[in-house]
């Protein structure tokens, strides 16, 4: 698929954008196209319940369904698709990916006012975030649009980030002096405060690092983890929602627009379905994933654990939102820069009750 040809030489916005433009030729003119529109997309992450139930069967079959076959859709996940994923936005604003899924926790390694949805700490539980999302979206539409020449189509969440471990917790104060696997420098700066060392380790790697013992915890989703044989090397996991995984998939905007205009109108209200089916599906999947991991007769896979749940103690819970505040909120700012602690201040800071300072 996309990962055995170079696609950095793939001119998809140029193809998309002439076959877009011929469509729109041969209808005004009362003729007929014949050919339907392909799509290229980049989706998520391979091999997870948000790539293989939903988005692969929507640009597979969906959007071909929905348009009566005048549009057909190709998806590959970005992470197989041959590039770096920190790359995603610059790809989408040169139309070499015209339709692509970035995950802002990857892309804010560039950009760090894109993550300001799903830093850590700062949404414990799914009410939270659907609330920061909805604040921020018309910010993250905008920084798209003016940045990056780019459509906000949707935004996808993964289920909850929770931390496993080897040995027993009770909470957040436990894991001090600790290797924890990170997957985000705002992870790392947070697990630096909470006295631990932190290890980046991309998603594929954790079980065999935990193994080995490079480290003797990891933050990662509830039921990913699970897909991945996490219960089968750890005995605890907590609760609490550390981050999400926070994604925004948009369009081109050249190649949005080559697009005529009833086909683009469906194709929205088609992701307009298909991001409600994500956010619910990551809701239940965060409570299934401990289920599973535990051995509860809500877990609906055979990949089953005995791990202990640790619950979120109020004490858990003071330990999480003074991370935020002191460390947390703080250090992003520091890189993200005043304009940051505008945009928070201005969107999420009055509802939160929590201000951002710049220095």
């Amino acid at each position: 698929m996309f990962a055995t040809l170079p696609v950095r030489m793939r001119p998809w916005c140029h193809i998309l954008g002439a076959a877009g433009i011929l469509a729109a030729l041969l209808l005004s003119s009362g003729a007929k196209a014949e050919e339907p529109l392909r799509l290229k997309v980049v989706g998520g992450l391979a091999d997870v319940s948000q790539y293989v139930r939903y988005e692969e069967p929507f640009w597979r079959k969906r959007i071909s369904e929905l348009t009566n076959g005048r549009v057909v859709g190709e998806i590959a996940p970005f992470d197989r698709a041959g590039f770096r994923a920190e790359e995603m936005l610059q790809l989408m604003r040169l139309g070499v990916v015209p339709f692509g899924t970035a995950l802002l926790a990857i892309v804010s390694s560039e950009e760090p006012e894109f993550n300001a949805v799903d830093l850590p700490a700062l949404n414990p539980d799914f009410a939270n975030l659907r609330q920061t999302v909805r604040l921020y979206r018309p910010h993250l539409k905008r920084l798209l649009q003016e940045r990056y020449g780019t459509e906000l189509l949707a935004v996808y969440t993964y289920p909850a980030q929770v931390t496993w471990c080897r040995r027993p917790f009770t909470g957040l104060a436990d894991l001090a002096g600790r290797r924890i696997r990170a997957s985000s420098v705002g992870q790392a700066e947070m697990f630096e405060a909470l006295g631990a060392t932190p290890v980046v380790i991309p998603f594929a790697g954790i079980v065999e690092a935990m193994k080995a013992g490079v480290v003797e915890c990891a933050v990662t989703g509830t039921l990913s983890g699970n897909a991945v044989g996490l219960q089968e090397v750890t005995s605890h996991i907590h609760s609490m929602a550390l981050t999400w995984g926070v994604s925004v998939f948009g369009a081109n905007q050249e190649a949005w627009r080559a697009l005529p205009q009833d086909i683009r109108e469906v194709i929205q209200k088609g992701l307009t379905d298909l991001e409600e089916s994500i956010w619910e599906a990551a809701a239940r999947e965060t409570g299934e994933g401990l289920d599973c991991s535990a051995g509860k007769p809500g877990c609906t896979t055979d990949a089953r654990g005995s791990l202990t749940i640790v619950p979120v103690t109020p004490a858990d819970d003071a330990r999480r939102r003074s991370l935020l505040v002191q460390t947390v909120l703080p250090r992003w700012v520091d890189r993200c820069g005043p304009d940051c602690a505008d945009a928070w201040n201005r969107y999420l800071g009055p509802t939160l009750g929590i201000p951002a300072y710049a220095h």
